[in-house]
């Protein structure tokens, strides 16, 4: 976006008067975009969801003979490997 002129944001009486603000109003109007920084925040953990999922014992069990070999909780093994694949298949 060219440097043109931002409008001003305006001053909100709470959180929610603002959600409901930027809810209907583009920041790129109000905000320089180009001028943001990057952070991190390595702390950060992503929202879980429970699942429940059926496998063969046989699947489960070298699954947990791999994870005793790298040190790690079978499940979280699990979920690099679902990691790993998902971004293949979206990698092709």
């Amino acid at each position: 976006m060219k440097n043109t002129i931002k409008k001003e944001i305006p001053k909100f009486i709470n959180e929610e008067e603002e959600r409901e603000f930027w809810a209907t109003h583009d920041s790129a109007e109000y905000i320089d975009w180009s001028k943001s920084n990057t952070i991190m925040l390595p702390k950060l953990k992503p929202t879980l969801k429970t699942i429940s999922i059926r496998l063969p014992e046989t699947i489960i069990e070298e699954i947990k003979l791999l994870a005793n070999k790298r040190d790690v909780p079978y499940q979280s093994l699990m979920k690099i490997f679902l990691a790993e694949r998902v971004e293949q298949e979206f990698h092709k």
